[in-house]
């Protein structure tokens, strides 16, 4: 396993969220469009086995009950090569999506296409949108890396979520996300 920093090579602030075609856990097909309306979309990309993302599941679920009230749609994207790391197929996906009670679309990358495009480097990695889909703040959720939220001292990503709610400029540093490499093919 080797750490690895977000990126920020690819998309920079107020770049447009590239659109995507792909399935969800639930048996949908999701694009952009789906999330038309919205104040703000948080696309992550994550994985089943990373630990680095496994402690923050439960947050991802917290953040879309939290917010998805407001506007926030929360989104996430396993763009890691399955034959190599079996535990992110796709039918693991759907029993970890069960287990833990995903209340947002997590959706498979099977081509990478979608991490290559949003510049996707580590797990967990999130973008967060405003509703025109630009980009507003791509860094880390907190401090707590490898740890569930609870134990962090910070809430960078939560503060930038409540400024996009808001039409605010994000007012928070974009730290880079630290976890696993996405597993290229």
């Amino acid at each position: 396993m080797t750490l690895t920093p977000s990126s920020y090579k690819v998309l920079g602030k107020d770049g447009k969220a590239p659109d995507f075609s792909l399935p969800g856990t639930d048996g949908k097909q999701y694009s952009l469009e789906d999330f038309k309306g919205k104040k703000a979309l948080l696309v992550i990309f994550m994985c089943n086995h990373c630990p680095y993302v496994r402690p923050k599941m439960d947050y991802f679920v917290e953040l879309q009950e939290k917010y998805g009230p407001e506007g926030l749609r929360v989104v996430g994207i396993n763009s890691n090569n399955a034959e190599e790391y079996p535990e992110d197929s796709f039918e693991k996906m759907k029993e970890y999506a069960e287990k833990n009670n995903f209340n947002f679309p997590y959706l498979y990358d099977g081509s990478q296409e979608v991490a290559r495009a949003y510049g996707a480097e580590c797990t967990p990695d999130p973008f967060l949108f405003d509703g025109d889909f630009r980009l507003k703040y791509h860094g880390r959720f907190d401090d707590a890396h490898g740890e569930p939220h609870s134990k962090g001292t910070s809430s960078e990503m939560e503060n930038a979520i409540r400024d996009v709610l808001a039409g605010r400029e994000v007012g928070v540093e974009s730290l880079p996300s630290m976890g696993c490499s996405i597993k290229w093919k």
